[in-house]
């Protein structure tokens, strides 16, 4: 049954391309209950500019569960006319600690990755709040420049179709394809049992400042990918670091490790709370 509830966004994956859903952006954040929604499909592209959404904004949406889909966070829009973008939560003013409290407040912390697997397992739940006892690197791995010809192909014969009863220039912007990241970033980490692991990050705000950091250097990719590395291990070691993961549809309840890291959260460190 649908019903419309506000929802404060923690995670926009990076998009992807989906023979059956076109561009889709993997959205997830928490309810105004406190508990965690993972909405999707959801293109992002197809709303209206004004409700075009930002991490760490509330929304308000028509949402009910998704049947495709088992895990128990998952729903999906019934309309995606009647989404509507609300207040935004800036850094500033006291914005980190208002973020922090409705991340935290009703969501249970996890540093035993272990532990967060065997969970998932019996599919109790699919996304958490994960607290790295240390970061130990930044890998970065280079892939296909690419989207696949198939996926490509069928978004045309889309446009195609629509185009009936659109303009072309509409077509042409609703169908121009999000650039495919030619690397793939991720994170080594020990979480409080010792546990080594390396974890892939698919979250939008890193493949945002790939591109920019490269048009800044000029096209110089290894530069551009130094900048990157700056801000997600040089900077963010310094702050009070969290990992938002998600377990993927097609590994969730049986792989070893069905997670990967889908946001990154990193409010300041609490000075004050350290001197306690």
């Amino acid at each position: 049954m649908s019903e419309k509830r506000r929802v404060f966004i923690t995670v926009k994956t990076y998009p992807t391309i989906s023979k059956k859903y076109d561009e889709l952006v993997c959205t997830a954040g928490i309810l105004d209950d406190g508990s965690w929604v993972r909405i999707y499909p959801l293109p992002f592209r197809k709303l209206e500019y004004e409700n075009r959404y930002k991490k760490f904004q509330w929304l308000e949406l028509p949402i009910s569960k998704n049947t495709s889909d088992s895990r128990p966070e998952s729903y999906k829009i019934d309309d995606i006319d009647q989404v509507k973008a609300l207040d935004i939560i800036e850094a500033k003013k006291g914005g980190w600690a208002e973020r922090k409290r409705i991340i935290l407040e009703k969501n249970e912390l996890f540093t035993d990755l272990t532990a967060l697997i065997e969970r998932a397992k019996y599919n109790e739940l699919s996304l958490a709040i994960f607290k790295p006892a240390k970061i130990t690197d930044f890998i970065v791995e280079e892939v296909a420049r690419e989207w696949s010809q198939d996926k490509l192909d069928t978004l045309h014969k889309k446009a195609q179709q629509l185009s009936l009863f659109q303009t072309e220039e509409e077509v042409k912007q609703e169908f121009s394809v999000v650039r495919k990241l030619p690397y793939k970033f991720s994170y080594r980490f020990e979480d409080a049992k010792g546990r080594k692991s390396k974890m892939m990050i698919e979250d939008w705000e890193l493949g945002m400042l790939y591109w920019n950091c490269l048009e800044q250097c000029d096209g110089d990719e290894e530069r551009a990918i130094e900048k990157v590395r700056q801000k997600y291990f040089d900077f963010f070691l310094t702050r009070d670091i969290y990992l938002f993961l998600g377990t993927t549809k097609q590994f969730h309840g049986w792989a070893s490790n069905p997670f990967i890291i889908i946001g990154v959260f990193y409010p300041p460190v609490d000075n004050q709370q350290i001197l306690l």
